[in-house]
């Protein structure tokens, strides 16, 4: 069976993960910079200084791309290589790399899709009191306005905001992502609230400013919830326990995206808040609200619920010796039938998945090429559900395969690989891996291959 007409194919990868050139070409220093200078901040002191070199290996990087045969390619902008101060004074020669980066992807028939915020914040923003300034909004309203301006006339597909989740909780509640801190619930649902408000701008941004039609989403996480058996009870409580404040704190993905399709937060989020909730103006959810043109959503795992002998809805026990990837993480492509299949029921708006994958043991063998028959396997299975909900009457519109290429993991450095693409860090040395081989093959019969 093949996938929708017109369904795009891509991959993934952001700009800290990947780009080096960390301190060149008048960079500012991102958050992400500084947290890396910390002891014991990221496994085996690695930073994203050089990464994977991609600043000046983007045009081998595009031909990789092209011999893989993706029709899209998802990457993100460092806020403070193109605005060194986060706000003002912009930087010329950080916005030229991008503009050659989008000619050089439209040449080879590559589509770009770009994402604004991939965690890079500028430090010389959070010196100024990051995300929980009340100009944070403002500031990053301008900064797309700048990306807009000058890569519109060949970019229409855009993503705000990059797992919102993701850098809040870990990075400003745990402390273990950049910038590092362990803030309360008031201050984090001042920043969540920000985030919001900033997203909703730069979608109005976006839409005035371009210079031809777009698309417009964001790229929320979420492990959604499936249920053990099909039956309505099951698929009931699954249902809940996806949209569930009261279950993933603001880990939820409906505290996130509520406010973004239904103008609300939801009902549950707003009791068990209710002490600590910022200040909400009226007009908040009308900027929150801004209309946006699909559903993107970043999914790598799920987790299985089901009803006990007294009707109550309790986690599926795990199978002994369950299947899971590199980073310990479960394999469930469950989690693509049933997380797009409730978004899609609850939002309205057709579904892209902006990032899936996995961390696999990859190593070059002795003959020359690296085999990675798991990640063939894990892809197969997960594109298979999604196919099955796209059966089924959800609008599938997108897959973005996480990660293009091996690249930094954020606090897990240069130790898991998630490419179709391995490099040698050492090096820079890239080799196609067998799933990139197979992937294209799922490409070119639009998913029948599989």
């Amino acid at each position: 069976m093949k996938f929708p007409e017109n369904f795009v194919w891509g991959a993934a990868a952001a700009s800290y993960q990947i780009e080096g050139a960390a301190h060149e070409d008048g960079k500012g220093l991102s958050v992400w910079d500084m947290f890396t200078r910390q002891e014991g901040a990221v496994q085996n002191r690695d930073t994203g200084d050089i990464a994977c070199n991609h600043y000046y290996r983007y045009k081998e990087d595009v031909q990789l791309m092209k011999e893989i045969g993706l029709q899209a390619y998802r990457l993100s902008i460092s806020w403070p290589r193109v605005l060194p101060e986060g706000a003002g004074r912009v930087n010329e020669k950080g916005l030229d790399f991008y503009d050659r980066l989008i000619d050089e992807l439209l040449e080879n028939k590559i589509e770009p899709y770009i994402t604004l915020f991939h965690w890079d914040y500028p430090y010389e923003l959070y010196k100024k009191g990051g995300w929980l300034n009340p100009d944070s909004p403002e500031w990053f309203a301008e900064y797309t306005e700048v990306i807009v301006s000058k890569l519109s006339d060949r970019v229409k597909n855009w993503i705000t905001i990059n797992e919102p989740q993701v850098f809040v909780n870990l990075g400003h509640k745990d402390g273990v992502h950049a910038p590092g801190l362990k803030l309360g619930l008031d201050d984090l649902l001042q920043i969540s609230h920000n985030v919001l408000l900033a997203h909703g701008k730069a979608a109005k941004v976006i839409r005035e400013t371009s210079k031809q039609d777009v698309r417009i989403g964001m790229a929320p996480c979420d492990s959604p919830v499936f249920p053990a058996k099909n039956s309505i009870e099951n698929i009931q409580v699954a249902r809940e326990g996806t949209f569930s404040v009261e279950q993933k704190g603001l880990w939820a993905i409906n505290w996130w995206m509520d406010p973004v399709f239904l103008g609300k937060y939801p009902e549950d989020g707003l009791k068990i808040y209710e002490k600590y909730l910022p200040e909400i103006k009226d007009e908040d959810f009308k900027i929150i609200s801004e209309p946006i043109d699909f559903f993107g959503v970043n999914i790598y795992q799920g987790s299985c619920i089901k009803l006990d002998e007294k009707g109550q809805a309790v986690p599926a026990r795990k199978k002994t010796g369950y299947p899971r990837n590199a980073y310990y993480w479960p394999i469930t492509p469950e989690a693509l039938y049933w997380g797009p299949s409730f978004y899609y029921e609850r939002y309205g708006k057709p579904v892209i998945i902006t990032e899936n994958g996995m961390s696999n043991v990859d190593w070059v063998s002795l003959d020359g090429k690296v085999h990675d028959p798991q990640r063939i396997d894990f892809t197969n299975r997960y594109l298979k559900e999604l196919q099955k909900a796209g059966a089924d009457g959800v609008d599938i519109q997108g897959y973005f395969h996480w990660s293009l290429m091996d690249n930094f993991e954020w606090a897990q450095g240069y130790l898991e690989r998630f490419g179709m693409i391995y490099v040698d860090f050492e090096t820079g040395e890239r080799i196609i891996k067998d799933s990139a081989y197979w992937y294209k093959k799922v490409i070119e019969t639009n998913g029948e291959a599989l």
